[in-house]
């Protein structure tokens, strides 16, 4: 039987462990890529998983001082559209990890 320590010292770095796998994880959301859309595809924003918007793509037919609202409300629907998509695809992956680790479903980690 392992003396208690041991029993400290295996908690402690399988903690470490799991630290440095959701560390690694937050680190590829980062180079994982989504499209939000809006107005049929006319508006495109492409983000990360992680939030971060990359670029912004607007179709000509679209620039024109009397759409500005439009313009402006259909970008505001494309960056919502993207960042729900890197909310689920962010999940997904630290699913993954939590499932990799053998942390049950559901359960949040502190970090």
């Amino acid at each position: 039987m392992k003396s208690m320590e041991d029993m400290i010292q295996a908690a402690q770095r399988a903690a470490e462990t799991i630290q440095k796998q959701m560390g690694e994880a937050q680190g590829r959301l980062d180079s994982i890529e989504v499209d939000g859309l809006a107005g049929g595809g006319l508006v495109r924003i492409r983000a990360t998983a992680k939030g971060r918007v990359i670029g912004v793509a607007i179709d000509d037919s679209l620039v024109q001082v009397s759409e500005k609202g439009i313009l402006e409300d259909l970008v505001a629907a494309a960056f919502n559209d993207a960042r729900g998509r890197a909310d689920a695809v962010a999940a997904e992956e630290m699913q993954k990890v939590q499932m990799a680790a053998g942390i049950p479903p559901g359960f949040k980690l502190p970090f």
